[in-house]
């Protein structure tokens, strides 16, 4: 469970750090590293890089919203067929980051595998 929630922490400071000097992709990269660095199960993999960016970027959304008063989401909300819903577009924006963290958190997850394997054990020979 630590090492659950220290790859959530790690994945979202990470993706954070990236922001300021990569595009918006590079969420992917640090939940790839972070999981690569990490060693859990694949289904926790993923569910720590889609947490740690879900969080971040709904955080940061909020907060960008609140500081220009909500203006520029109200006109994406209409363009997008959201009904001038700021909550959603914001929920939706933060869902499509925390899909791209979660697949990359799996292919490191995956990707550390390759390099080093897990012992089979004993029942399944």
């Amino acid at each position: 469970m630590a090492k659950y929630i220290l790859s959530i922490l790690v994945t979202a400071l990470l993706s954070f750090v990236s922001g300021l000097y990569l595009p918006w992709w590079g969420i992917a990269i640090a939940a790839f590293l972070v999981s690569a660095a990490i060693p859990q199960k694949p289904g926790f993999s993923f569910l720590s890089g889609f947490l740690g960016v879900f969080l971040l970027w709904e955080v940061l959304a909020w907060w960008i919203d609140n500081k220009n008063n909500g203006i520029l989401s109200q006109k994406i909300a209409v363009l997008i067929p959201l009904g001038g819903s700021t909550v959603l577009l914001i929920v939706i924006t933060s869902l499509v980051g925390a899909l791209v963290a979660g697949s990359a958190a799996l292919a490191g997850c995956y990707a550390r595998r390759l390099v080093y394997p897990q012992p089979v054990p004993e029942e399944a020979i």
